[in-house]
């Protein structure tokens, strides 16, 4: 078997690291050594292709656990039981690289049995990249030639790309579950591989819907807020919603139509780990129907104007 590889020393995480832990170490050694931004060094695409290979094992629990039982044995692991290929392919890469170009260490590992069902993102956050997954029924296995591709778009609206989900698509009679990263990009392109009419590969291109509520502006979000008239006047407390639900922020008094509340860390995941901010816009509004007691009250403020 090839030289072992210590997937989670490549990471700089500890074998018990969680999904969260994982995720946030590969963005920051992705944007560390993307080739993009190392264009003078050699080595930076070699180092980004493990780092790729090290996040594509560790955030998959399935290949996470094959590599943990039979990293070290120095052999492949056994097939499951009944023989033959699996019933089910589930494969994640990272960082738009190709299976084919990892190490032997993973090819002996992992051989072809996560092949077939094969999703590459190739900008998946406007950056560098992040990972997916497509789960399907058929043969395990990679075509040696590949027929010719084709396009399809999915449309998903923006708290959806925000929050990553499965999402379930019917392509020429067969299902495919595809797993969405959390802050994929309006524009991120999606590879499934053999899942084209002709048998190539499929270009999955990801479309953010207008949502009622938020709208996204590079890593910032924008959200509307409707203000009471008096609390516009006095101040106070509001809730803000956000996309990982609503928070209370203190608006100051004699605040305008359009004023704008900053909420540091609350906008769109960057690849490096990080986040933008989300803005809250003020829109005050005013009751459409007045008790009695009310109307004298504006009237009254009224009169003191």
């Amino acid at each position: 078997m090839a030289a072992y590889k210590d997937y989670y020393q490549i990471l700089g995480v500890p074998r018990s690291a969680d999904e969260k832990q994982v995720r946030a170490a590969f963005r920051k050694l992705a944007a560390k050594h993307h080739p993009d931004r190392n264009p003078n060094d050699p080595g930076a695409e070699d180092r980004f292709k493990e780092v790729n290979e090290a996040y594509t094992v560790l955030s998959d629990p399935e290949k996470r656990s094959v590599y943990d039982q039979y990293g070290h044995t120095g052999a492949p692991p056994p097939p499951p039981p009944g023989g033959g290929g699996r019933g089910r392919t589930v494969f994640t890469t990272a960082g738009g690289a190709d299976a084919e170009e990892f190490s032997d260490f993973f090819r002996t590992l992992f051989g072809g049995s996560f092949g077939g069902g094969g999703v590459t993102f190739g900008d998946p956050m406007g950056g560098f990249g992040t990972t997916g997954r497509v789960t399907r029924s058929g043969r395990p296995g990679v075509e040696a030639r590949r027929p010719p591709g084709a396009e399809a778009t999915l449309e998903i609206d923006v708290a959806d790309a925000y929050l990553g989900g499965v999402r379930t698509l019917r392509l020429n009679g067969t299902t495919l579950d595809v797993t969405l990263p959390a802050g994929v990009r309006d524009g991120a392109r999606l590879r499934l591989r053999g899942q084209a009419p002709d048998g190539g590969d499929l270009i999955l291109r990801i479309r953010h819907r207008p949502h009622p509520r938020y709208r996204l502006e590079g890593d910032t979000v924008h959200v509307r807020v409707d203000v009471p008239d008096h609390l516009a006047v006095l101040g106070g407390d509001v809730r803000v919603p956000t996309l990982d639900g609503d928070v209370e922020m203190r608006l100051p008094a004699g605040s305008q139509t359009g004023r704008r509340l900053r909420l540091r860390g609350r906008g769109w995941p960057r690849p490096d780990g990080t986040r933008g901010d989300a803005q809250a816009e003020v829109r005050v509004v005013v009751p459409t129907t007045v008790t009695d007691e009310q109307r004298e009250l504006y009237e009254r403020l009224r009169d003191l104007a």
